[in-house]
C-alpha cells in the first residue's frame, strides 16, 4: 500500500526532501536487493523503463555464491538481465534513511514475460488464482527479532558467538524488559508507521532479547511487501543505533523467532465467508472448514516454504511454543494451526514458519492450500484439545531433506506452482544441504578435536 503518489514524489524531489528512490525486488532468501536510483532519473527514466539487474539474483545462495542447477540462470546463459519494473502502489518514503524514498518491484525478462521464479510473481499467481475463485486473502505475520547489544561489524568479528543480549532474563510481555531497549523498538516502530504501515504494538518475548512488533492484517500482497520492507528496515534502523538484531529461526538453543502466519479467505466484496454464528464451537463455515483441511492436507509437503534454511529445522522443538504436531485447534499454542478470533476476525495462524521465512512463498502455499480445500470440499478432522506435543499426531517435517523430497515428489506441488517453480525451489534446498554438508561446525570441533 503505498504512502506516497507519484505527484508527491515529484513535489519532493523538486523541493530538495527526496534525492534517492530505492528500487528493490525481493530475492529467494527474502531480501531486499536491487539499487538506489537519482530522484531525477527515476522521474525522467526508471519511472516508465524499469532498471536492470542480473537475473542471478534470483540463483545465488545466501552468500552470493554463483551455483548450479538453475534453469533461468548460469554460466551457459550468460547470466543475462532482466528487468525490475516498480509497482507504484508500494511507493513510500524511508523516514530513517534521509532523503530516501522506496519502491519494490516486479521482475520480467526482457521481452515482458513474468519471471515466475521471482516470489513476489509466486505470490501474484495464487491470489490470481483465488481471485478466479470470487475470493481474496486478509493476512498478518508477526516476527519475532532477538536484539544483542553488539554491532553487526563487532558480531561478525566474534563469529556471532558470546553476543551480549539487550535482555538477561525472558522479558515476555515483561513492560520492564520492554523499556531496556525502548529507545530501538520506538525507532522501528514510528519508521514503519512513516513508511505508510500501520503498527499494532511490541511486547517482549521469551529468549534472552526477543521482542516482537505486531502490524495491523492487509490484503496478501500488501503485507509480503510490508513484511519484507519492516525486515530490512529494522535491521537499517538497528546498525544505525549500534545494535545488531537477527529473525534467524534458531538463533541458539533458547527459544526461536517464529514468523506466526494469520490468514482468512473473504468474498471479493468483503463477505465473511469463513464464518457461520450457527456452529457455536468454532463459528466456522462449511468454507471455512474445508479451508483448514486443506491446510493439514498440504502442510508437510509446503514445509520448504515454511522453513527455507538448515536452521528453520532446529526450531521446532516440543514445549518451546515452536509447533511439532500438524493437528488444528481453538486458541491451542501447540498445535501447528491456531483458530484464533470470532465472526470477522475468525483467522487462522499457521504456526509452523520461522522468522526467516520468505513471506511471499509461505503465504503463496497458504492460499494455494486453503483453495485446494475448498474446491475440493474437503473434511475437517475434529479440533485437537489438549497438549499436541505428547500427541502421536503427524510430525511437522522435521529436516530440510525430507522437506525438499515432499516438495520435488509432490504432484499437487507441480499442478499448482508448476514444474519450473518446484525445480528452482527443490534446487535451492540443494545447495543448502549441499553447503551444510560440507561445513565443519563448532559443535564437531568440540567434540572430537582431542577425543577422536
Amino acid at each position: 500500500m503505498s504512502s506516497l503518489s507519484v505527484e508527491d514524489l515529484r513535489d519532493d524531489i523538486a523541493s530538495g526532501k527526496i534525492d534517492t528512490v530505492i528500487v528493490a525486488m525481493t530475492d529467494m532468501q527474502g531480501r531486499l536487493v536491487g539499487k538506489r536510483i537519482h530522484g531525477q532519473y527515476f522521474l525522467d527514466d526508471t519511472l516508465h523503463h524499469g532498471t536492470e539487474g542480473c537475473n542471478y539474483l534470483l540463483a545465488v545462495d545466501m552468500d552470493m555464491n554463483t551455483v548450479p542447477g538453475y534453469e533461468m540462470s548460469s554460466w551457459e546463459r550468460g547470466y543475462s538481465d532482466f528487468v525490475m519494473a516498480p509497482d507504484m502502489s508500494t511507493l513510500r518514503r524511508v523516514p530513517w534513511q534521509e532523503g530516501a524514498a522506496l519502491v519494490l518491484a516486479d521482475v520480467a525478462w526482457l521481452d515482458g514475460k513474468d519471471v515466475v521464479a521471482s516470489p513476489r510473481q509466486i505470490l501474484r499467481k495464487q491470489v490470481a488464482a483465488l481471485a478466479d475463485a470470487g475470493m481474496k486473502a486478509m493476512v498478518g505475520t508477526e516476527l519475532e527479532f532477538v536484539v544483542f547489544a553488539n554491532s553487526y561489524e563487532d558480531a561478525w568479528n566474534r563469529h556471532y558467538i558470546d553476543l551480549t543480549p539487550v535482555n538477561q532474563y525472558n522479558v515476555d510481555y515483561s513492560i520492564l524488559g520492554g523499556s531496556r531497549i525502548e529507545p530501538l523498538l520506538r525507532s522501528i516502530r514510528l519508521g514503519m508507521s512513516g513508511a505508510g504501515m500501520v503498527v499494532e504494538s511490541v511486547k517482549g518475548e521469551c529468549n534472552f532479547g526477543q521482542h516482537e512488533i505486531a502490524f495491523r492484517f492487509s490484503d496478501a500482497l500488501s503485507n509480503c511487501d510490508n513484511h519484507v520492507i519492516y525486515k530490512n528496515g529494522a535491521k537499517e534502523i538497528a546498525a544505525a543505533a549500534g545494535y545488531a538484531l537477527t529473525f534467524m529461526a534458531k538463533p541458539n538453543e533458547k527459544e526461536g523467532n517464529s514468523s506466526h502466519i494469520h490468514c482468512s479467505f473473504r468474498g471479493l466484496d468483503d463477505s465473511m465467508i469463513m464464518t457461520d454464528e450457527a456452529d457455536k464451537e468454532h463459528g466456522l463455515s462449511d468454507v471455512g472448514r474445508s479451508f483448514i483441511a486443506g491446510q493439514i492436507a498440504h502442510l508437510r509437503e509446503l514445509s520448504l516454504l515454511f522453513a527455507p534454511n538448515i536452521n528453520s529445522y532446529k526450531r521446532y522443538v516440543p514445549g518451546s511454543f515452536a509447533p511439532t504436531a500438524i493437528r488444528w485447534g481453538r486458541d491451542n499454542r501447540t498445535c501447528a494451526l491456531r483458530l484464533v478470533g470470532r465472526g470477522s476476525g475468525l483467522r487462522l495462524e499457521n504456526r509452523v514458519p520461522g522468522g526467516d521465512v520468505n513471506p511471499y512463498l509461505a503465504v503463496a502455499g497458504i492460499i494455494a492450500a486453503g483453495l485446494d480445500g475448498i474446491k475440493n470440499k474437503m473434511e475437517l478432522e475434529p479440533a485437537f484439545e489438549g497438549n499436541a506435543y505428547a500427541s502421536d499426531s503427524q510430525r511437522v517435517t522435521p529436516r530440510m531433506l525430507e522437506a525438499q523430497t515432499l516438495w520435488s515428489q509432490s504432484t499437487w506441488v507441480k499442478e499448482t506452482f508448476g514444474s519450473e517453480v518446484q525445480a528452482h525451489y527443490a534446487n535451492m534446498a540443494e545447495i543448502e544441504l549441499s553447503a551444510y554438508g560440507r561445513a565443519v561446525t563448532n559443535w564437531e570441533q568440540f567434540r572430537n578435536f582431542e577425543r577422536s
